[in-house]
């Protein structure tokens, strides 16, 4: 199984992020060359011969929660003008391949997994970040005013309702509510 990677440069290196939660679990080995990058993690498989020689000593990589970052060390500062080397009879006899990255969807996809994997109370706390970065500023007034005067008991996304009176304490069945002596 293929990997999803993005890459990014500077003059003195090439950054190539492999997108791969939990590597370090999947036994992932990376393996650098002059002109190759080569990484394996339990059935994933990323290859790829580079368009430029890099300085294998100088070349490092680093495993994150949901990354493996490599940095190559450039051998010369020319600028890549892509990461693997293109068959030249090939490039000119067949038009380019590459397409845009669609960001949004990555970033959709990501958040699809994240939702999946969270639970309970984490679950509860994403809905509600959802709820109020994607509503007017009027449910997010009515959202901090009803969680804030009710001690975190009621949070409302109604503004007519809120905005008319202070929003009185109602705790869960089966306990009472008692203010912090002073």
């Amino acid at each position: 199984m293929s990997v999803r990677y993005d890459w990014y440069q500077s003059e003195t290196k090439v950054v190539v992020t492999v997108l791969l939660k939990n590597a370090a679990d999947k036994n992932y080995n990376v393996s650098i060359e002059a002109r190759r990058l080569h990484m394996t993690a339990d059935g994933y498989e990323l290859d790829l011969n580079l368009q430029h020689n890099v300085v294998v000593e100088r070349s490092s990589h680093k495993a994150y929660p949901s990354k493996v970052e490599i940095t190559l060390a450039k051998e010369t500062g020319v600028r890549w003008e892509s990461l693997e080397e293109k068959d030249k009879a090939v490039a000119t006899a067949a038009p380019s391949k590459a397409q845009a990255k669609n960001w949004d969807l990555l970033v959709s996809e990501e958040e699809k997994i994240d939702e999946k994997e969270a639970k309970g109370e984490t679950a509860l706390n994403n809905l509600f970040k959802k709820i109020y970065s994607t509503s007017s500023p009027e449910v997010q007034k009515a959202m901090n005013k009803s969680f804030s005067e009710s001690g975190g008991t009621v949070l409302s996304t109604n503004w007519n309702e809120v905005s008319k009176e202070k929003v009185t304490v109602k705790p869960p069945e089966g306990t009472e509510f008692r203010e912090w002596e002073k």
